[in-house]
């Protein structure tokens, strides 16, 4: 396939190409409208610009990435690549391996590490054609709301740059939001794909447990943890999360599934479906222009055709202590193998090996880290095991249960993404607690292994976007992307 020389009419100029979805931009790719090197030039060319203001990047592979779309064309135009995503530039967080090119979890104790493997989940991308630019700034060790605990520095909101994008994936959002790719990666644990897609005014999904390989990822809360898309619209996520979902030998918790032809629900129809609002998410703490515009997205749904009642979701107040309780547990053994002597940072003269562990943790990890470590280590020790680690799983199944019951009536449980939009910069994290109660909404959805997806609703009155989160029963991910492509296409129509 040969195209016209850049310029002509009919062509793509470089601000044109960043205005493209990413499914788009791959079907322009393919007309021969544009090309992958143009797209990944205008993406470098974004990058150069908004960085300064935004620090979404910890690593961008400049060389690399237009090498990697100078070949991606070249399989295009033989007919080899032809998906929905070929040729398309992407950002991956920080804390999913890829070869060749650094991987720090925004760490100082894995500053200087270059994986010899990539993810499979970044594999996944790259068969499909993707072309990924670099590595996004994210919380260390993705232990985080905001993108402030960071050893790069912290990232900022797009939207408003005096705004934390929030996190612990608040490098990705900000980058799809801010232009700098096409779409990217991120991990989500208690809600950090959705609480930063919401803050940044992005589609972002979590899926269900097992979907997507962790393989790779390196680990915070295995129990927990769960790679998915951050993208310009639900169309996107679906044709994402189609790419990266597969079963993987090499991850003991990866499930083989049959039913991951996403985008064949991606239908403008709600009509007869059951969405549950529960009324336990809209009580005290939550922002009136946050509730104000959920509630007028679930009345819009409602007006095209859903039944949408309100129900009481039991547990949510026992959500965070559980979700911390487990999550801190995990992290201490799983942070426990960067010790200087395998991989990574390394303390300069220590007198001995037990010297040298302390020295290099000490030094290595930021303060969150370290407090999650330690909590960890506590709920875990010998006497208060049984009183916090062992209630926190019973707890755990409970909301489990909860949500059972719950998904026994509704197809859908529709509620905000988070409390408030964008916090200032600084807000949180001088108050570890706020910024824990900021992830009430979304971290039972990982405690019970479920898909839920967030998608803009509008803004407050400071033009802060608000996120919309929808919720679904394992596996039924095709229920969620038909309820978020339906409130995108109704809100788009109603203007």
């Amino acid at each position: 396939m040969r195209r016209k020389p850049y310029g002509q009419k009919g062509m793509v100029v470089a601000m044109d190409i960043l205005s493209y979805t990413a499914a788009g931009l791959a079907a322009a790719i393919k007309e021969g409208r544009t090309t992958a090197v143009e797209a990944m030039e205008a993406a470098l060319a974004r990058i150069d610009t908004a960085e300064k203001d935004i620090n979404a990047y910890i690593t961008v592979d400049r060389e690399g990435a237009l090498r990697a779309a100078a070949a991606a064309q070249e399989k295009i135009e033989r007919g080899e690549l032809t998906g929905p995503l070929a040729g398309v530039p992407a950002a991956v967080k920080d804390n999913l391996c890829t070869a060749g090119m650094r991987t720090t979890c925004a760490s100082k104790i894995l500053e200087n590490f270059v994986p010899a493997f990539s993810a499979e989940a970044v594999l996944n991308l790259e068969r499909a054609g993707a072309v990924v630019i670099g590595k996004t700034n994210m919380d260390e060790f993705a232990m985080g709301s905001t993108t402030e605990t960071s050893a790069y520095g912290e990232t900022r909101n797009p939207r408003n740059p005096a705004h934390v994008p929030g996190g612990s994936s608040g490098g990705s959002a900000a980058a799809v939001a801010a232009g700098e790719c096409f779409f990217a990666l991120g991990s989500d644990t208690g809600g950090s794909i959705r609480q930063p897609a919401g803050f940044c005014g992005v589609v972002g999904m979590k899926p269900t447990y097992g979907t997507v390989s962790r393989y790779g990822l390196i680990a915070y809360g295995s129990s927990l943890d769960q790679i998915g898309p951050l993208a310009r619209d639900v169309t996107d996520c679906a044709v994402i999360l189609e790419a990266i979902a597969s079963h993987d030998g090499k991850d003991s918790t990866s499930v083989e599934r049959t039913d991951t032809h996403f985008t064949e629900a991606l239908v403008a129809d709600v009509k007869g479906m059951k969405i549950g609002i529960p009324r336990d998410y809209f009580g005290e703490g939550l922002d009136p222009a946050v509730k104000d515009a959920v509630l007028a997205a679930a009345k819009r749904l409602e007006r095209n055709g859903a039944v949408v009642e309100e129900f009481d979701l039991s547990l949510v107040e026992y959500a965070i202590p559980t979700y911390y309780t487990i999550a801190a547990a995990e992290a201490s053994s799983n942070l426990e193998r960067f010790d200087g002597i395998k991989y990574g940072y390394r303390a300069a003269e220590a007198g001995g090996l037990h010297e040298m562990y302390k020295k290099t943790r000490s030094e290595g990890f930021g303060a969150e880290v370290k407090r999650r470590i330690m909590l960890g280590s506590f709920v875990l020790s010998s006497g208060y095991y049984d009183a916090y680690y062992l209630k926190a799983l019973k707890v755990k199944a409970m909301i489990k249960k909860a949500f059972d019951e719950a998904f026994a009536k509704y197809d859908v449980i529709l509620g905000p993404v988070a409390p408030t939009t964008a916090p200032r910069l600084g807000e949180s994290l001088s108050d570890p607690l706020k910024m824990y109660l900021g992830d009430i909404y979304t971290i039972a959805v990982n405690l019970a292994g479920l898909p839920a997806i967030s998608v803009p609703c509008g803004q407050d009155a400071q033009g802060l976007p608000i996120g919309l989160q929808l919720i679904a029963d394992s596996f039924q991910e095709k229920k969620l992307f038909r309820a978020a492509y339906s409130h995108e296409t109704f809100e788009r129509m109603e203007g």
